[in-house]
């Protein structure tokens, strides 16, 4: 059953993340992202790999805000 939930989580993100490519929206972009960096860390929880999920969150908060900030200046 793991097994079935690790496979449907990386196929969840490799759509995800050719609907982020395909955006046309920044903002919507950078969210489809924030999702798809959530469902990362799920990946890392479920390979028991704690540590790792935990640097990904904190990276990952930092990246997107970093988006954010820059799509905000550049709009300006």
């Amino acid at each position: 059953m793991l097994g079935i939930i690790h496979e449907l989580l990386l196929v969840v993100m490799i759509l995800i993340a050719v609907s982020v490519v395909e955006d046309e929206d920044l903002v919507s972009a950078v969210v489809k992202y924030a999702l798809m960096s959530l469902v990362f860390v799920l990946v890392l929880i479920q390979l028991k790999a704690p540590d790792v999920a935990l640097s990904a969150v904190v990276v990952g908060a930092v990246i997107i805000g970093i988006f954010l900030y820059t799509i905000k200046e550049v709009e300006e």
